[in-house]
């Protein structure tokens, strides 16, 4: 059921890197934000240098400028939900993890995507920072690890089938995640599937869509995430948000190609809904 509607439009945060491609990162979660009617603000966790077809070089933001931002923002700005993308040493992890534990983000609304791989298949996490992501799962309302991410946190194999989801959904839960959004989009078959398992809710439930065939792939995951954030504060629950992010996810994929970026996978089409130029897609 959604909310009422709000007075004012909803403001989310979100904590991650920089993508100067503009598909995925802070970037994607500032357009991500703006489309679906949030005011986005960002704390920067570390600048990439990268494209549609690599990550080429990572600095990481340091941990005392992180604080900072954050510090800075939440003692002026009232925050309504917040993501977390990526966090790429452990030192980073603990900082921000302390600041959404105690303070104004203690009980915000928070969506943890645990970035460790992009699309490009760049490593943007540390081995020796896995286990701190660990310890921020509790924290968070909901994580949406993709299929490499889940096998990372659980120290275990990748899995190529609805029934491994579903395991891994409910290993998750048992290693102190709230609520999980198993994305499937590494699976194969005419449907992306993805698993939601909300133990306060019953048992795990399919997030069915059309698998779009698209080279437009750059930033699905910080996208898909970032939706979330945004449209939490318009619903009074969590699976009509994961469905209502993943169905404008779905046409954001069926639109990415005619933005024509880049020469490798290009960014999905964030303003599809507000295009102002001639979309050929269909």
């Amino acid at each position: 059921m959604d909310a009422p509607l709000l007075p004012r439009p909803p403001v989310a945060l979100s904590i991650a890197g920089s993508d100067p491609s503009g598909g995925a990162g802070i970037q994607a979660d500032l357009k991500t934000f703006s489309a679906l009617g949030a005011y986005g603000t960002c704390v920067l966790t570390a600048l990439t240098a990268q494209s549609t077809t690599g990550v080429t070089h990572v600095h990481e933001v340091p941990v005392e400028t992180v604080r900072a931002q954050l510090d800075t923002l939440v003692e002026d700005v009232r925050i309504d939900a917040v993501k977390v993308g990526m966090l790429s040493s452990t030192a980073l992890v603990v900082a921000v993890r302390e600041r959404l534990t105690s303070g104004p983000l203690a009980t915000t609304p928070l969506v943890l995507d645990p970035v460790m791989v992009s699309t490009s298949g760049s490593r943007l996490l540390d081995d020796d920072a896995v286990a701190a992501m660990r310890e921020l799962l509790p924290r968070a309302d909901v994580i949406t690890p993709n299929v490499p991410e889940a096998a990372v946190l659980l120290g275990e194999e990748p899995v190529g089938s609805l029934s491994g989801l579903t395991g891994q959904a409910h290993r998750l839960v048992e290693a102190g995640a709230r609520r999980v959004l198993l994305k499937g989009g590494h699976l194969d078959g005419p449907e992306s599937v993805d698993l939601w398992l909300d133990p306060d809710a019953g048992g795990p439930v399919e997030v069915r869509a059309p698998r779009i065939a698209t080279t437009a792939t750059h930033g699905t995951g910080c996208t898909l995430s970032s939706a979330l954030a945004a449209l939490r504060p318009r619903h009074q629950e969590w699976l009509p948000t994961v469905r209502a992010a993943k169905s404008w996810l779905t046409e954001a994929l069926r639109h990415g190609e005619v933005l024509d970026i880049g020469a490798g996978a290009g960014p999905v089409h964030h303003f599809h809904e507000q295009a102002r130029w001639r979309d050929v897609s269909g």
